[in-house]
This record gives structure tokens, C-alpha cells and sequence, in this order.
């Protein structure tokens, strides 16, 4: 007599399908609760603003997977939007030179982190706040407090712009996750990132270089919250010295709530785009619905506690 057992979903696979059930829960109960929601205009904001998290979120899964953090990445979206604006407007570059400068400038920001946490040894929660200050600090000085506008026409296209009906950040985003799945799923640094998230002293010790690997990835982060920057500059059509202040904590929520473990070594982008469109329709449902800023923040927070103690009652299990 055959005795078939039939196969048991792991934890990881039940969290990873619970993510797109919530999903669709939330975008449900938004449509119920307000005739606005599921308009066309509506859908096409939700999707302009979620695609600057998906983008940033590109980079912060990076970070996560090394069991990192980057809180520096509401800073870079800020002095990227001011610099480039201020290049544009000030200074007499081209639109593609001002995208350019302050694309490099963004990712030497990102490398100055790899450079912090890797080489000197500060712990990167440390390293990247201290970045965080300095660039928002740096960003209100060049500005001066004031916005910066007066953009080429053609600057309004990456941020405001169509092509056929889908909106131009949103095949930024697209191509942004798309770029991350490949270099996650397809090349060996990803396998590099997985195995320094798993275990950095094995990977040390099998011969991976954990250092450069750390370098690459907050480079990587500082590009992925520049273009975000780039993307919301164009978009407002103005530079604000604050305009990426608290940003940080919303792109860390979508990731982690796209299952990415804070422990590192797990986690896939395919999962995170969920975690991008949950926060992107929580936001977006709760200002259709009145809902205060503060008490938005109240919501956020209960959110990123939730989705991170589920990962720690994970990683308990595990261990027992």
C-alpha cells in the first residue's frame, strides 16, 4: 500500500502568497469605501506615486538582503531634487547633463556609505543617519529654503509624461524592478548578496570579497533613490529643500512588507512590488478618505511593526 504525503507550505511560501492576499483585500475595501477610489485618475496617481517607491525600493531590498539599512535614501531623493534643479536653473547645464551629475552625485553618496559601513566599521544604521543629516542640511543650504522652478518644457516628460497610456515613472519603475530581479536572479553578485545576507563570515571565509560587495550595494541604493529623486522632481516641477524628508520609512515598510527579512539572506523583488502597490493604495484610500496625516503615520507605523515581527517570529521558528 502507497502512502502519499502530501506536501506542506513552508512559512516562507505562506507569506509570500499572504502578501498578495492582503493586497487585494486592501484594494477592495478602498474601492467599497469610496466611489473615487477605482476612477481612472485615481489609478493613474496611485500609480505616479508608487512608482517613486518602487524605485527607491530597488535599492533598500539591496540593503535589507545584507541584513543592512539605508536611512539616508529620503535625504538622496532630497538633495538630488535640488541640485539638479539647481544645475538646470542656476547653473546653465542641460537637462541630460543636470540628470546625469546628479545621478553620479547620488550613487558617490551611496558609495560613501559602502565606504562607512564596510571600511570603517560604523554600523550602518549609524553611518547612514549620519548621511541623513548631513544632506538635508546640505540640501536646505543650497537652496536656501526656498523652491527652485523654472524647468525646461521637456524636463516634465520623465515625471508627468505618457507613453501610449501608461505613465513615463511607471515604465521607470517597471524597468527599475526589472534591473533588480536581473542582477538578484541572474548574475552572480545577486548570489553574492544572498549569501552575505545568509552569513557574512562563511561568505568571507568561502572567498567573496564581503567588502566590495557592500560598497556595490549602497552604491546601488544611492542610484536607485537618485532616480527616484529625478522622477519627483519632474513630477512637482519644483525643488524642495524637504520635498524627501521621512521617505525612507515609507520605501523600508514597502520592503519589508514585501517579505524581504531584516535578518537578510531572503527575499525576492517580484514580492516587493506587492509591498510597493499596498503602501501605494493604503496611502493614497486613506487621504480619499479624510484620513488625518498624523494618524496616517499612526497606520504606517502599525504596519512596519507588523510586517517586521512576523519576520522575527519567522527567524524564531527557524532557530527552534
Amino acid at each position: 500500500m502507497n502512502i502519499r504525503i502530501k506536501p506542506q507550505l513552508n512559512i516562507s511560501q505562506v507569506k509570500d502568497k499572504a502578501i498578495w492576499i492582503v493586497f487585494i483585500a486592501i484594494f477592495i475595501g478602498f474601492a467599497v469605501a469610496n466611489d473615487r477610489f477605482l476612477t481612472v485618475s485615481n489609478m493613474v496617481t496611485v500609480a505616479r506615486q508608487g512608482s517613486m517607491y518602487g524605485i527607491a525600493a530597488v535599492g533598500m531590498t539591496f540593503v535589507i538582503l545584507i541584513a543592512g539599512i539605508d536611512l539616508s535614501t529620503g535625504s538622496v531623493i532630497t538633495i538630488v531634487n535640488v541640485v539638479c534643479a539647481y544645475l538646470m536653473v542656476h547653473s546653465g547645464f542641460s537637462m541630460t547633463s543636470a540628470v546625469i551629475c546628479s545621478l553620479i552625485m547620488a550613487t558617490l553618496i551611496g558609495m560613501l556609505n559602502g565606504f562607512m559601513v564596510s571600511t570603517i566599521g560604523i554600523p550602518a544604521i549609524i553611518a547612514t543617519f549620519a548621511t541623513q543629516t548631513i544632506f538635508e542640511g546640505a540640501a536646505y543650504l543650497l537652496s536656501g529654503g526656498v523652491p527652485i522652478y523654472g524647468f525646461d518644457e521637456r524636463f516634465k516628460v520623465i515625471g508627468q509624461g505618457y507613453v501610449g497610456f501608461i505613465p513615463v515613472p511607471v515604465i521607470i519603475m517597471i524597468c527599475s524592478l526589472i534591473a533588480g530581479s536581473f542582477i538578484l536572479n541572474k548574475t552572480y553578485f545577486g548570489r553574492y548578496f544572498y549569501a552575505v545576507g545568509g552569513n557574512e563570515e562563511a561568505s568571507r571565509l568561502s572567498g567573496i570579497r564581503v567588502g566590495r560587495i557592500k560598497y556595490l550595494i549602497y552604491s546601488l541604493s544611492g542610484f536607485f533613490a537618485g532616480l527616484a529623486g529625478v522622477v519627483m522632481l519632474s513630477r512637482t516641477n519644483s525643488a524642495q529643500p524637504t520635498v524627501g524628508k521621512g521617505y525612507e520609512f515609507s520605501v523600508i515598510t514597502c520592503v519589508v512588507l514585501g517579505g524581504v527579512s531584516v535578518s537578510g539572506g531572503y527575499g525576492k523583488i517580484s514580492n516587493v512590488i506587492a509591498g510597493v502597490l499596498i503602501i501605494g493604495i493604503l496611502t493614497n484610500g486613506m487621504v480619499l478618505l479624510n484620513v488625518s496625516s498624523y494618524m496616517q503615520l499612526v497606520i504606517k507605523g502599525i504596519v512596519l511593526a507588523c510586517a517586521v515581527g512576523f519576520d522575527c517570529l519567522q527567524q524564531k521558528r527557524k532557530v527552534n
